[in-house]
């Protein structure tokens, strides 16, 4: 597997992150190992997960399965040096009873409303927590999950920065964020001397969000300029494949992720995709991925999140797909 550098930092991790957010939930242990064991083999290194996976899969719980099966499998296989580390704080819902249905499902609307933010303190006790269910006294990468208008960003930057000197923390990334709020993050981490976020966590995929689409988690053009013109922050894209709804037009029909996605724009770069895919000799999901994998400005680290061993292994052809200027152009110029 290909690396490359985390912004400007020097640091090298594989092209492709590998998402954890299912391992000791929807996905077992057994499962969960051969995924993690598998990524290794291939040359995988960037492995990402949170303090709240996954809380909703285990009714009177809040997270924290992923980081344990983590830490489980770090420890059983002495792999802690192999594995670029990332987690992530402040997503955390405040625990109530009403969190959960009678059938076990989960309350979002309740959930976004009630998560535990950004505060310092907050971030403390999660970064602590993190740690001591991953078994390792740092982290690599450490994001703000959720980003938290309510929290004063100088509380959230200092303490950030505090963990990076104490040690906890080599590199600080944001997810789930808006463009301003990026560009205010830098202004004052220059102006304070703090350590600034060099990866910005979203959902980022081939088809483009509609004019209508209004999610501070999902990349627009606005912020695909804004790190076009900040090379030192590498865009880490989740769901870059949208649930693999590029392989199915019936699971397309009426999912949930497609509403931010419909329109003529999204049928003319599928059309685009299923005739490249044909010239490749791989399927609509992998060649997401390899179109990804390939761009360059700005610069797109996916991150797959498979349940299934098969979706793990039905990702890896992506790898080695190798795009012609003329396939690529004809990707990125599509659209209505």
């Amino acid at each position: 597997m290909q690396t490359i550098e985390l912004g400007r930092t020097g640091q090298q991790v594989s092209a492709l992150a590998l998402g954890a957010m299912r391992m000791g939930g929807d996905t077992d242990e057994r499962d969960s190992v051969h995924i993690l064991n598998r990524y290794l083999e291939i040359g995988g290194s960037f492995i990402d997960t949170a303090n709240c996976y996954e809380w909703w899969s285990h009714p009177g719980t809040l997270g924290g399965q992923s980081e344990e099966l983590l830490g489980r499998w770090m420890r059983d296989g002495n792999r802690r040096d192999q594995v670029f580390l990332a987690t992530k704080g402040s997503a955390v819902p405040v625990f109530s009873p009403e969190l959960w249905d009678d059938q076990g499902q989960p309350n979002w609307e309740l959930a976004r409303r009630t998560f535990e933010g950004a505060g310092a303190d907050t971030l403390r006790h999660a970064l602590d927590g993190s740690l001591r269910r991953l078994g390792t006294d740092h982290v690599d990468l450490y994001y703000v999950h959720v980003d938290d208008l309510n929290t004063p960003l100088e509380e959230t930057l200092e303490a950030l920065h505090g963990f990076v000197t104490a040690g906890k923390v080599r590199y600080l990334g944001w997810s789930n964020v808006r463009t301003w709020r990026l560009e205010r993050i830098r202004q004052l981490c220059e102006r304070n001397g703090w350590t600034l976020p060099v990866a910005v966590q979203q959902q980022h995929s081939y088809l483009r969000p509609g004019a209508s689409a209004d999610s501070a988690s999902i990349v627009n053009f606005e912020q695909l300029d804004y790190l076009r013109a900040h090379p030192d922050q590498t865009l880490v894209a989740y769901s870059p494949i949208l649930k693999g709804v590029y392989d199915s037009a019936a699971k397309r029909d009426g999912h949930w992720l497609m509403e931010n996605y419909t329109g003529p724009d999204a049928d003319a770069r599928l059309a685009a995709l299923a005739e490249v895919a044909g010239e490749a000799g791989v399927t609509p999901n992998q060649l997401v991925l390899a179109f990804l994998l390939q761009q360059e400005s700005p610069r797109v680290l996916p991150l797959i999140g498979p349940r299934t061993r098969e979706q793990f292994e039905g990702a890896l052809p992506a790898l080695d797909v190798k795009l012609s200027e003329e396939q690529l152009r004809r990707l990125s110029e599509a659209g209505a």
